[in-house]
């Protein structure tokens, strides 16, 4: 019984320091310097992450500036300053009589105001002046026709110089200020091919005004000299006047 109770105390002896020893093998042991590292390099990282956010929010900035960039230009004058220019240019084609085509204007030139010669008629020499002056008077119609088309072009191209001005103020990026820019050029060229059109009528006018009296004079110089020429006199002849 004694060897017993000495096993029994022995082995409450040996399940005590068994625990105390487990409990030892538990415990946590705090390292400063460790800490501090950890720490640093838990700071790094969270910097390295905020870089590559900043980073990536500036890349995002960049491409929604670049699709700003690329963007087209909602507004499209175009249309408008084709229909302007076809219009005008269907006024020069109806050009009456002596039109802008250079072998119609020499024909012309060596028929009607040619200069008047013995060998032509008297109902020659009034034919030509009576086509001289038709001439004339068709290309001042024409003249006048051209000013009044290009007046009508100027409401259009104020609607369309304020629309563009707007876009080009407007414009969310580089793509959409050229193209305003462009368009605002090619509404100059359609403006100075209206005022082309116009000093190009009014001078084909003019040059058939001038050669009008060019002819005239030539003409009336043949006629004169007719008149003091030397004929055979006066002939008589009967003239029924009323019916």
């Amino acid at each position: 019984m004694r060897h017993l109770g000495l096993l029994a105390a022995a082995a409450t002896v040996a399940l005590m320091l068994s625990v105390t020893v487990s409990a030892r093998a538990q415990w946590i042991v705090f390292d400063p310097n460790n800490y501090v590292q950890n720490v640093l390099t838990a700071a790094r990282e969270l910097q390295q992450i905020n870089n590559q956010i900043t980073s990536l929010q500036n890349e995002a900035q960049m491409l929604i500036n670049q699709a700003k960039n690329l963007a087209n230009l909602p507004y499209s004058s175009l249309q408008q300053l084709q229909s302007s220019i076809q219009r005008t240019q269907q006024l020069l084609a109806q050009a009456q009589r002596i039109a802008y085509d250079v072998q119609q204007i020499d024909r012309a030139f060596s028929t009607s105001y040619a200069p008047a010669t013995v060998s032509q008629s008297n109902q020659l020499l009034i034919f030509n002046a009576q086509t001289r002056w038709q001439n004339s008077y068709a290309a001042t119609q024409d003249a006048l026709r051209v000013q009044a088309g290009i007046v009508g072009n100027l409401d259009t191209n104020r609607i369309q110089t304020s629309a563009l001005v707007a876009s080009s103020q407007g414009a969310s990026g580089a793509l959409q200020a050229t193209q305003a820019g462009n368009q605002i050029l090619a509404l100059n060229a359609q403006q100075l091919a209206d005022l082309t059109a116009v000093v190009t009528a009014q001078g084909r006018a003019q040059s058939l005004e001038a050669a009008q009296r060019g002819s005239a004079q030539d003409q009336g110089r043949e006629q004169l000299r007719r008149f003091l020429t030397p004929g055979e006199g006066y002939q008589s002849f009967n003239v029924q006047m009323f019916h």
